[in-house]
């Protein structure tokens, strides 16, 4: 019953700091103080307003160049928001389609589909990831687009096993007699029986893109200056770490809730929706 409760409580705490951030990233513009591009060298590496010398003008203080910190802040959470479920709609697209047609079909196209994902799986993704967009350059798209490329592996898997489950049941059968072609049978009688599982992978690789974009953008090859980007961020306070650290520790705590947020999330969901498919 305890344990019942801690990941009841759990769940709610991750989808209450998901919704926080994404209310916070969709109210960008109307809860920001200041400019977050906005220069002042005049007001440089103030520290935040509950050390000594903070300013209640800069509740998080400024970085090394006089910008608004909680200001940053805020649309990095834009930023981050929108790189994860961009993410995550491209490399799930990707993903659910090859597993559904090796899972359905079988024989040559499965054989086809494993190749696929053996080759993906192959790959060290960090160092694709960093070679493509050095290669390209850094964008904000570029950057989506490379991570969705890459991350559709673990849909792929999800969706093939479970399609793999569920084509030889009833419903389906009773769809082939019906005379359903494939394509409706894929579409209106399988996706949406496997879409719960899909559903937790998506969370992961919300993560797991959000912290990708983070190690790219404190490499010098993720989202271009002057974006507001968490790591970013953490990249530009690296410098100032030791004398203010603050600079580097408020991203970077930043980054860690909304990643705890979203794998607490995760977990809730698939200990929901297997309740819910047993029962």
């Amino acid at each position: 019953m305890i344990a019942v409760r801690l990941r009841m409580a759990s769940t709610l705490l991750g989808a209450a700091i998901v919704l926080a951030v994404a209310g916070v990233a969709l109210l960008a513009p109307l809860l920001v103080p200041h400019d977050p591009f906005a220069q002042d060298l005049m007001t440089r590496l103030v520290p935040p307003m509950w050390l000594d010398g903070g300013q209640a003008a800069h509740p998080f203080g400024t970085d090394q160049l006089g910008r608004d910190y909680l200001s940053r802040l805020i649309y990095g959470a834009r930023i981050s928001m929108l790189i994860g479920i961009a993410t995550v709609v491209t490399s799930g697209l990707i993903g659910t389609t090859l597993g559904v047609l090796g899972g359905f079909f079988g024989g040559w196209v499965d054989d086809a589909v494993m190749f696929v994902i053996t080759c993906r799986l192959s790959i060290p993704l960090v160092l694709v990831a960093l070679a493509v967009v050095s290669l390209v350059g850094s964008s904000l798209s570029v950057v989506v687009l490379t991570l969705g490329l890459l991350l559709w592996d673990r849909f792929a898997v999800v969706s093939r096993t479970t399609t793999m489950q569920v084509r030889n049941l009833d419903y389906v059968s009773a769809a082939r007699a019906a005379g359903c072609s494939r394509v409706s049978i894929m579409l209106r009688e399988v996706l949406p029986n496997i879409v719960h599982h899909l559903a937790v992978v998506a969370t992961l690789e919300m993560a797991l893109a959000i912290l990708l974009e983070a190690a790219l953008s404190f490499l010098g090859l993720g989202v271009p200056a002057p974006l507001p980007s968490w790591g970013l961020m953490i990249a530009e306070a690296k410098d100032y770490m030791f004398f203010t650290p603050w600079v580097i520790q408020i991203p970077g705590i930043a980054l860690f809730v909304l990643v705890l947020g979203i794998n607490l999330l995760g977990d809730g969901l698939r200990d929901l929706l297997g309740a819910a498919r047993d029962a």
